[in-house]
């Protein structure tokens, strides 16, 4: 029974943390397009393996491959901007970006609040 309750503290702590992480990172994106991204993601590299065995580590790399690859999208549209193709295409590929990436934020949330893993 003991061992039980650890478990349940451990699962319910990493699954709080996970939530603010969401949180942080959605914070970030809305009010620095994810310039401030990589503090939360630093968590989520440190306390991935503290969450192993439970769906909540799904959860940190969910939101790890969220941030690099908006950031390559990104990258490829400021890219694209630089370039003869122009402006254009550049603010559809950052557009684009943004939408997915709040998908992800969003999708990871309700996820998170369901119990459920994230795809792998």
């Amino acid at each position: 029974m003991a061992q039980e309750l650890v478990f349940d503290t451990r699962l319910q702590s990493s699954k709080n943390l996970a939530f603010w992480l969401y949180i942080f990172h959605g914070i970030s994106f809305v009010f620095s397009l994810g310039l401030f991204s990589w503090i939360p993601l630093i968590l989520n590299y440190v306390k991935r393996d503290d969450a192993a065995g439970t769906f909540v580590r799904s959860h940190h790399s969910w939101q790890i491959r969220s941030f690099w690859w908006y950031l390559f999208w990104m990258t490829i549209g400021g890219l694209l901007f630089i370039t003869i193709i122009g402006a254009p295409v550049a603010w559809l590929v950052w557009t684009l970006a943004w939408v997915w990436k709040a998908y992800r934020l969003i999708k990871g949330l309700v996820d998170l609040n369901d119990n459920k893993a994230m795809p792998v």
